[in-house]
């Protein structure tokens, strides 16, 4: 079956394929299986920015936590992403938001996105994490002449609305400023927002989790969940841990078939990267492209690239609906054609790597953060809508500070805590069996 949840994105057992992976510093600290029977105060399921986040909080407050994940840390999406620390971890317009949660609670969740930049930064220099960061700033490029008045409309705002000043681009200002080509009519330019190697970051992490004393076991992936008068136990291939309370911190990797808590909760959605050879300078200026400002253009289905920090240039998409092998194959043409026509003075450079991975998108198209049960001991942090190595950071530790009554729910946001709604799709039906899963599909009963 061609769709999202193709087993074939859940080969655990092996690193992916990318750039990241092949230039990475080592983790440098031993991540067990966990084995035999054991127990903490709390238990994470994830090893990516919002559960090692949550566990490094945990574990500073004194709480005795341990960390589970499938496969190593940063197998999933923190691992594999373009390293956009940023802005921009929702889908719901603005003023939708407004209508629907308020104009102080949208303010307020503005400024939590501009804090989880800050964060990440903050993490980098505390826990003395190489992870190539940029300097600050990105830019919106409008792909069609119709949408430079949109960025003016939006420049204005954003201005009047959440009191950030962005600045405006015309076609030879993005020439200027080293963001030229065939496709970009004009840019919006933010203050916030910089690129990172993800995988060191995330790997920093859990150095500085695991320095705190939180315990965090690598191939062990969660299958089965037993929920006990007294707390659950999470039993693993080799091993079960039995926990008082459980975070949820696996994004658009979560197994509904151990727990239907986030059973069509959550849509796992694509997205690929390409990263070629180092360039030239020669090179870079003959396509007008000098900057490494973190770039995306304004389509639905967006496009997102910058240089990295050695000359190479990394450019991604949304899109696609075949996470199997096939269509992992089928996708790259696809995308390289797009990176060409945006790039056409490098359509010759070589494209050394390709992978791809899942975003999470939730239904309220907003990010969640709180309890999925009336008991509170099942916790979540989750639906970064593409945009998670900020606002996974930042949701890691609130939910840690939640769940621990370091922080109030009444602190955050109502855009994050205010419900973490189901899709309105049709009865649910298992389809096929795969080994120790059950994958689900969605089946119309009428």
């Amino acid at each position: 079956m061609a769709s999202t949840t193709h087993p074939h994105a859940f080969h655990f057992d092996r690193a992916v394929d990318s750039y990241w992976e092949a230039s990475a510093d080592p983790l440098g600290i031993e991540t067990p299986p966990l084995q035999g029977d054991e127990s903490c105060d709390v238990a994470v399921i994830g090893a990516g920015f919002t559960g090692l986040s949550a566990a490094l909080e945990l574990a500073q407050q004194g709480v005795d936590v341990r960390v589970l994940e499938a496969g190593q840390v940063g197998w999933g999406a923190s691992g594999r992403n373009g390293g956009f620390a940023c802005m921009g971890s929702h889908k719901l317009s603005y003023g939708m938001m407004i209508r629907r949660y308020g104009l102080e609670a949208s303010r307020q969740f503005y400024d939590t996105m501009r804090l989880s930049v800050a964060l990440v930064r903050d993490n980098l220099g505390r826990h003395g994490i190489d992870a190539w960061a940029t300097r600050d700033g990105e830019v919106t490029l409008a792909h069609l002449p119709s949408r430079v008045q949109e960025l003016r409309d939006e420049q204005a705002y954003l201005k009047q609305t959440f009191g950030d000043e962005t600045e405006f681009l015309s076609k030879d200002d993005l020439k200027a400023q080293g963001l030229d080509g065939p496709g970009f009519h004009a840019g919006l330019k933010g203050k916030v927002g910089f690129g990172v190697h993800p995988l060191n970051y995330v790997r920093g992490l859990a150095r500085a989790a695991a320095k705190a004393g939180a315990k965090i076991h690598g191939r062990s992936r969660l299958v089965r969940w037993e929920e006990l008068p007294d707390g659950h136990r999470l039993h693993t291939p080799e091993g079960q841990l039995k926990a008082r309370q459980v975070i949820v911190a696996t994004n658009g990797y979560t197994p509904e078939d151990v727990s239907r808590r986030h059973a069509g909760r959550l849509m796992p959605a694509l997205s690929s990267v390409i990263v070629t050879r180092p360039l030239s300078e020669d090179e870079r200026r003959a396509q007008g492209w000098t900057s490494d400002l973190l770039a995306y253009d304004s389509r639905k289905l967006l496009h997102y690239f910058r240089v990295l920090p050695n000359g190479r240039f990394l450019f991604g998409g949304r899109g696609g609906t075949d996470a199997s092998d096939h269509g992992d194959a089928a996708y790259r043409p696809l995308l390289t054609k797009a990176f060409n026509e945006l790039f056409p003075a490098w359509s010759n450079v070589e494209i050394t790597h390709y992978w791809r991975g899942f975003v999470c998108l939730a239904h309220d198209l907003v990010p969640y953060i709180g309890a999925l049960d009336e008991k509170q001991t099942v916790w979540t942090a989750i639906a970064y809508h593409g945009n998670g190595v900020a606002m996974g950071s930042w949701s890691g530790r609130a939910v840690a500070r939640l769940l621990t009554k370091k922080t109030a729910r009444e602190e955050l946001s109502p855009v994050l805590t205010r419900r973490l709604s189901r899709f309105p799709l049709p009865a649910f039906r298992p389809l096929y069996l795969k080994g120790a899963y059950v994958w689900y599909g969605w089946e119309d009963s009428r």
